[in-house]
């Protein structure tokens, strides 16, 4: 069975995915993209297999985790 075929049985769509990687995050006190990582890996997944199952909302999470950490640019931020 092809991979996309097995990540569709596992996840109905990108939300439970998301919400699969939030439980990971807290439950291993890690980085949004380090629990993506951690999933591929633990069950021989390359990561662009994934690709159509990060929403928006956890692309979101990964790009402030690497402004965080300083890989990326910080932003400017509105005060609101």
């Amino acid at each position: 069975m092809p991979i996309s075929e097995r990540l569709k049985l596992m996840f109905e769509d990108s939300g439970s995915f998301s919400l699969y990687i939030e439980q990971i995050v807290k439950d291993k006190k890690c980085t949004h993209l380090d629990a993506v990582l951690k999933y591929c890996e633990e069950n021989y997944i390359d990561p662009q297999d994934i690709k159509s199952l990060v929403s928006k909302s956890l692309k979101q999470k990964i790009e402030a985790n690497f402004i965080e950490m300083n890989f990326l640019p910080k932003q400017a931020k509105l005060d609101v």
